[in-house]
């Protein structure tokens, strides 16, 4: 059967150009438009869209958060004498109004996924008191990365970028055996000078803007 061609009304295009700002704005990639006319660009996604709409609560080392998944299977960790799920993965978000993550010690590895935002700096301090400062980004050229494993027994704090244009970094976090907050160790300003006063100027940095950020939550 052949229908008859129907042009689409005024109506209709407005209602299609609705539906596709609202899929394009999820990830910010192209201006807004209206009436088939080009609008500068906005930021189409800020922190509290990504909060609501991926459903993350504040977490206890900084940031927002969400478990996406949690394994079915299990298994007796070396360091835990008790079953545990085999994996679980979260969804973790810096923000300008809590832009660190404070200094926290995991006792597995934990891979980190970069998905959008601006960058964010992690800074790794091993047991051996080295420190490393790495940035998952997306811009590769930069020498950002897209993926970062922080090995179990590493104390880790995380910064949002200042000059970035975004306000917000949104990353993935998957750990081995699942994520127990018996497994993790946050660390306090002054012990972790004590343990490592070499690295004391980024541990005062990292813990100065905590405090700014619990103030404006």
């Amino acid at each position: 059967m052949i229908r008859n061609y129907q042009p689409c009304s005024d109506r209709n295009k407005e209602k299609s150009f609705v539906f596709i700002r609202k899929v394009l704005s999820l990830f910010a990639i192209l201006p807004t438009f209206a009436e088939g006319r080009s609008q500068p660009n906005k930021r189409l996604i800020d922190t509290n869209f990504i909060v609501k709409t991926l459903g993350l609560e504040p977490h206890i080392e900084g940031g927002y958060f969400k478990r996406t998944y949690l394994s079915d299977q299990s298994l007796i960790p070396e360091h835990s004498r008790k079953h545990r799920k085999a994996m679980s993965s979260i969804f973790y978000l810096l923000s300008e109004n809590s832009p660190v993550g404070q200094f926290h010690l995991n006792k597995s590895d934990i891979v980190h996924y970069f998905h959008i935002g601006d960058p964010i700096t992690y800074y790794l301090i091993y047991p051996d008191g080295a420190l490393e400062m790495l940035t998952l980004g997306s811009e590769l050229a930069e020498g950002q990365s897209l993926q970062l494993v922080v090995p179990g027994g590493v104390w880790k704090a995380s910064k949002l970028d200042p000059a970035g244009t975004r306000g917000f970094g949104l990353i993935s976090e998957a750990v081995s055996p699942a994520f127990d907050y018996e497994d993790m160790i946050l660390g306090t300003q002054e012990d972790l000078i004590t343990q490592f006063p070499q690295h004391s100027a980024v541990i005062r940095e990292i813990f100065s803007l905590k405090d700014i950020s619990s103030g404006s939550d």
